[in-house]
């Protein structure tokens, strides 16, 4: 794969994407623009994303992916030689699709009520009783994961860092943020961490989401 481009933003969900792709080593043009916030930003992803909406990754025959969890097994997939996915009939397998699957539907896809609490038939009065819900119902699937999964080693699923401990760093740091992830979810803190400070991740993460000091 060569001449990949990836709309995203800082701060953003396609920050793992991009991290994944560094660790791969795979250069790919950066088409910048948070979506949920800039009318402009909206219109060039619509091209290639009708659903105006980031992470999106166009390869360079044109084909379109979307939804950051698939993204990210892809690219773990088509790059074996990196090592960031247990692959096909490993025994982890299951588990790292089960994770991926559970990060995107059960806590990444709740921050898509924030911009606009109508879209669930709320009043724009009740925003912030909505963005408190939201991140209270965060903080339990977070807490529910935590009890669940029981890593095996320095990362979430034994010795090797894979796309599921990129996914669940850049997640953990959206809305309730970080110190109440570390509350809920105490077994995952470590992990989290120990991403934070990957040597090969250092100018990308001081590049694409650099740390508040309240945040560590």
């Amino acid at each position: 794969m060569t001449g990949l481009t990836v709309y995203g933003a800082q701060y953003s969900g396609s920050t793992a994407v991009e991290a994944a792709l560094t660790l791969i080593g795979q250069p790919y043009t950066l088409i910048e623009g948070a979506t949920w916030a800039e009318a402009d930003a909206r219109e060039r992803v619509a091209a290639a994303n009708p659903m105006r909406q980031i992470p999106t990754l166009v390869s360079p025959d044109g084909a379109v992916m979307t939804e950051s969890a698939a993204i990210l097994i892809h690219l773990a997939d088509a790059h074996r030689e990196a090592q960031l996915a247990p692959p096909i009939g490993d025994p982890r397998r299951a588990q790292f699709l089960r994770w991926m699957l559970y990060v995107s539907s059960a806590i990444y896809a709740l921050h898509w009520i924030k911009p606009d609490v109508r879209r669930i038939g709320a009043e724009p009065a009740q925003r912030e009783r909505v963005h408190d819900a939201v991140h209270d119902r965060i903080a339990f699937c977070w807490q529910q994961m935590d009890a669940q999964l029981a890593p095996a080693g320095p990362y979430l699923l034994g010795e090797a860092l894979t796309v599921l401990d990129l996914y669940v760093t850049v997640v953990s740091r959206f809305g309730p943020w970080r110190p109440r992830f570390y509350a809920v979810a105490p077994r995952l803190a470590p992990i989290v961490r120990r991403v934070d400070a990957e040597p090969r991740l250092a100018a990308f993460w001081d590049a694409r989401f650099p740390f508040e000091a309240d945040e560590r």
